[in-house]
Order: structure tokens, then sequence, then C-alpha cells
């Protein structure tokens, strides 16, 4: 038997840990936040800094500052706000850059929808711990780009990547491939969900919630699989599957992402018919997990080749979206699938030298990579699992 009560203590501390690392390693002295910080917590001082990462710290710090009533961390979520709109905003053509070079000059001045996205996620939810006007404007402007130039009024989606004027398609592609006709991606769609309800619970505008309806019926029409329940990864202009594979990962985190929305809208039928989709998701995902407690990252079927990393995302993810599924069934083998996950972290993942969680470990529980700061190692996926599993246990 687990002991909850327990659990939800470790939580709590994994999560003061995970901040109290960012707050001592994250930070540049000459102002934001490294691009890069290695195992041994040495920042390379010249590496350049992408908006994800940003986003998502200035996320983090601003949920943990809700969550905690911690005074001490809002200021780290405005250290980055700040240099997301001093560095990142692109003031000619409006939305923000994808990646800026360590003096923070712009470096990759495509638009990407899922940088604009985290753009978004990260400021509306700096809103919500402050309440600072601009950064909810900010965030509205985004989103009023995105949705003026990216958004498809025909067959609904977002294009995967814009020119910096947002004149047109970007050569620069990001997740996929231009050259393959992979225009809309699950990846971008899931994360654009999940920032435009951030932004909703500070903006509950109309035209927002129709956009999100439309994001939820697009995963049901297009990117779920209805005979499978895993999700397709890359598609054309008209949805069309271009290229797909498991990603056991993505599978579990849509699992509860798309609850959380569809709650949002407070539409009862629409909460029933996604929390039904929901369970299905985390049975399909579940077939992920290994006998270590461990969640794989991908299976290509073509090659029939399965990627056995335990990615540090992955394994949050799993978290929460077992959580969830027991949650909706009361069946306690989620349950036992969540609490297991965390067991595995506890054991495999966390650095208890230097600090943080590594990025990945193998089959045979070795660390691979070497990075604890980068364009995507990030506070987010961890520092939001503990939030969440803290709340869902009461």
């Amino acid at each position: 038997m687990f002991d909850l009560r327990a659990i939800r203590q470790e939580l709590n501390q994994e999560l003061k840990d995970i901040l109290a690392y960012w707050q001592k390693y994250g930070p540049d002295p000459i102002e934001g936040y490294y691009g890069q910080v290695d195992y041994q917590n040495v920042p390379k001082t010249d590496a350049a800094k992408g908006i994800v990462l940003n986003s998502r710290i200035a996320w983090t710090f601003a949920a943990a500052a809700r969550h905690t009533q911690h005074d001490d961390y809002l200021p780290y979520a405005e250290r980055a706000y700040k240099y997301i709109d001093k560095h990142f905003r692109d003031k000619e053509h409006g939305g923000v850059y994808w990646s800026v070079d360590y003096k923070g000059e712009p470096l990759q001045t495509f638009k990407q929808q899922y940088g604009q996205a985290f753009a978004i996620y990260g400021l509306s939810e700096y809103y919500r711990a402050s309440k600072h006007q601009p950064a909810l404007d900010f965030a509205k402007e985004i989103y009023g780009l995105m949705v003026k130039h990216a958004y498809d009024p025909k067959r609904g989606g977002f294009y995967e990547s814009m020119t910096r004027d947002w004149s047109g398609m970007a050569d620069d592609y990001v997740i996929s491939k231009k050259d393959n006709h992979e225009s809309k991606t699950m990846n971008t769609h899931l994360h654009i969900l999940e920032a435009f309800t951030n932004l909703y619970r500070a903006w509950p505008d109309k035209g927002l919630n129709q956009q999100i309806r439309g994001l939820i019926t697009d995963f049901e029409k297009y990117i779920v699989d209805p005979k499978t329940y895993r999700m397709n990864l890359f598609m054309d202009d008209d949805w069309k599957i271009r290229k797909t594979a498991i990603s056991y990962g993505h599978d579990i985190e849509a699992s509860w992402l798309l609850v959380e929305s569809a709650e949002a809208l407070h539409d009862e039928a629409l909460i029933k018919r996604i929390k039904a989709l929901s369970v299905k998701m985390a049975r399909a995902a579940a077939t992920g997990l290994e006998a270590d407690g461990g969640m794989n990252y991908e299976y290509d079927p073509k090659e029939n080749h399965l990627n056995r990393e335990r990615s540090w995302w992955v394994m949050a993810e799993a978290m929460v979206g077992f959580m969830n599924a027991y949650q909706l069934t009361k069946e306690k083998q989620f349950l036992d699938k969540s609490l297991k996950n965390w067991e595995f972290i506890k054991t495999y993942m966390l650095d208890r030298k230097n600090g943080e969680w590594y990025s990945g470990i193998d089959e045979n529980h070795k660390v691979l990579g070497n990075t604890k700061i980068s364009m995507w190692k990030c506070p987010y996926h961890n520092g939001r699992a503990c939030i969440e599993m803290m709340n869902r246990l009461g």
C-alpha cells in the first residue's frame, strides 16, 4: 500500500528542490537565464537562448508562486518575463522569435507556432500570479496574430511555422519537415491547446472559447486515432497523415490536458465525452510502461524500432496522466502506475549529487545526456507534475 500523505510531502519537497536548483544555477548574471547548463552545473555562457525555455521558466515560477503563496518565486518569473519582452518580442512584426544569441540578439526569427504558444502559456500564467496587465496584453497580441495569420479557417488547426512577418509559410521547421509536407503536427496543436486554455482562465473571451473548442474537435477528428486511441504525429494541410509513430509520453500527456481544456469551457456534454476518450488514451499509453515503472519514449512501427529511453518529461507526464485516469475510473491499477512512475523517478531520474533530474535514463538505468538546462530541458514538466500531483492527492 502507498502512503499518499507521505508521497504528497515528497512531491512538495521535490518541487522546492527543483525551484531551488533553477534559482541557483539558471540565472545569467548579465540578465535572463543561461541557454545551457551541463550535469556538473557549469553554464555554457555563449549558448543561444530559446523562447520555449524562457516561457517555461516564466510559467513554472509563476505557477509555483500561485500554488505555494511563496513570495520568493515571483521575481524569477518576472526575470523571465522581462527577458522575453526585451529580447524575444518582435517589435516590428509582432510575436516572438524562436531564439536569440547569448547577447539577446535575434537568431532564428521565424514564427514557429510551438514557440508562440509557449510564450502565451508563460505570459498568461505570469499575469495570473502577478496581475501585471502588460503581460496579459502581450499574450492576447500573440494570440491575435496566430489566429489571423497561422489559423486554417477552412480545415481547422494551425500551420506549423510562418515567416518573420507572418506573410506565408516559413522555410524553417523545428518539429516537422516542410519538404515532407508536414504542415500540421500533434505536438504543436497540443501545446497551442494548453496555452489557449491557460489564456482563457485569465481572459474568458468568446472567440478564444471557440478556438479551444475547435482544437479539441481537431484532436477528436484528426489527431487521436479512433481505433488505437494513440495520436497521429504529422499531418499535411488536409490532415492527411504524413508520418506517424507511437509517442507514449505525448499520448499520456494529451490524455489529461484534453480533460483540463474541456473542463475550462464548463460544457458538461463535452467534458463527459473527453473524459471517456482520456481513459481510452491512458489505457493505450500504458503499453509503453516497463516492469520497473519506467515509460519508453517511442515506437516506430515502420522500422519496428522501440526507443526504450525513459525521458525526464515522459516520466513526469506519465505520473500525472495515470493519476488523472485513476481519478476518472477509480481503477487501482492506474493509481499503482502513477505512483510506480514516482518510485522510478526517485530511484533513477533524480541527480542526488548535483540537483534536478537527468534528461534521460536507458533501459539498463544508465544516465543519458549531459544537459540540465537547454532549449528543451526546463523546469515545467517536472515542476508542473509536482504541482498537479499535490493538487490531485489533496
